[in-house]
Parts: structure tokens; C-alpha cells; sequence
């Protein structure tokens, strides 16, 4: 039996609810239905589950390290409640200018992940809601790259098609991307 690959999952608008003031307690934090469901069943198949994901709101001093692990805490939570898990969350903390490599579309969040958990990025799956998500997916060598309608998804899809990036797979929401891979990478 082969290896099912790790999935890599974006955080505002794949999981829960995007806001362009940001997320910055744990009352703003909203899940689209369907996604913390999502999560706990891929890890039930035997999945190993990571969150990549952006948040500024800590480099621009809008939420401390603290309040921002509540809110992590209280994903976490709603997946545990679920019988599932999400291994680790990575993420960066810097705003756009200061040009670090951890900042999708940069890929150094995968790398952070395979250097820690010894991960084959090849056999991955990316699912986010940016074209940043998938431009990162694409220079980290993830295998499958999936674009989620759900968040900033539709804006995104444009952006990557005329950038003629295309995801190998357009879901309508996570629960979606969730039935994609079982029916893909299952084994």
C-alpha cells in the first residue's frame, strides 16, 4: 500500500471564513461549513494534516503571538472535537515588505515542513484559496495543487489564469477538495 500524501491546507477563507480586517480573536473566527468535517476525515483515512498559512496580523501588531494562538487553538480544538488533527501549523508573521522567504507565494513554509517532518513534497497536496497558495504549492514541487472557490478563490482563479497556472483541481469548498483527494490519492 502506497503512502497517501501529506496535505497542506491553507487557513482564512479555506477553513474558516476570510475577513479583510483580519482575523484577530477568536470571537472573528467563523468555519465555512463542511471544512472542519473535512479535516477530521482525511485525518481519520490516514492523512497527515498541516496548516500553512499567512498572518500578517501579528507584523503588523494587530493580534500578539499570544492571541493569535488562541485562535490557532481554537481550530485545532474544533478538528480534535471532530476525531481528527492537524499536526502542525506553520505560518509566517511578516507583512508583504519584509521580504522574507516564509511569505506565500514564497515557498519556505513547505520547506519548514519537510525539513521538520522529513516530508516528500512531491507526493503533497495544497489547498488554499489565493493564487499565492498555489504559486507557493507550485515552488515548493507540490503534486497537487487545489484552488478552493470559497475565500479570495474566484478573484484567484482569474489572477492564475492569466498567469496560465492552473490547479490540477478547482473545488467549490474544502468538503469538495476532501472528496477529490479521497477519490485521487486514496489507496
Amino acid at each position: 500500500m502506497k503512502k497517501k500524501p501529506v496535505i497542506f491546507i491553507d487557513r482564512d477563507g479555506v477553513i474558516n471564513f476570510d475577513s479583510p480586517d483580519y482575523i484577530k480573536s477568536c470571537e472573528e473566527l467563523f468555519f465555512i461549513p463542511g471544512s472542519i468535517e473535512a479535516i477530521a476525515n482525511l485525518s481519520k483515512l490516514g492523512y497527515e494534516i498541516f496548516t500553512i498559512t499567512n498572518q500578517s496580523v501579528i507584523g503588523r501588531k494587530m493580534v500578539t503571538m499570544d492571541g493569535l494562538r488562541q485562535i490557532f487553538d481554537k481550530m485545532l480544538d474544533s478538528v480534535k472535537e471532530n476525531q481528527g488533527e492537524i499536526k502542525e501549523i506553520f505560518f509566517c508573521p511578516h507583512i508583504p515588505s519584509d521580504n522574507c522567504q516564509c511569505r506565500k507565494p514564497k515557498p519556505g513554509l513547505f520547506f519548514q515542513a519537510k525539513d521538520k517532518y522529513n516530508l516528500d513534497l512531491s507526493n503533497s497536496v495544497m489547498i488554499g484559496d489565493s493564487s499565492k497558495d498555489i504559486i507557493a504549492a507550485e515552488n515548493a514541487n507540490i503534486k497537487f495543487k487545489i484552488l478552493v472557490l470559497t475565500g479570495n478563490g474566484k478573484k484567484s482563479q482569474k489572477e492564475l489564469e492569466e498567469k496560465q497556472i492552473i490547479p490540477d483541481y478547482i473545488a467549490d469548498n474544502l468538503f469538495d477538495a476532501h472528496n477529490w483527494i479521497i477519490k485521487n490519492t486514496g489507496s
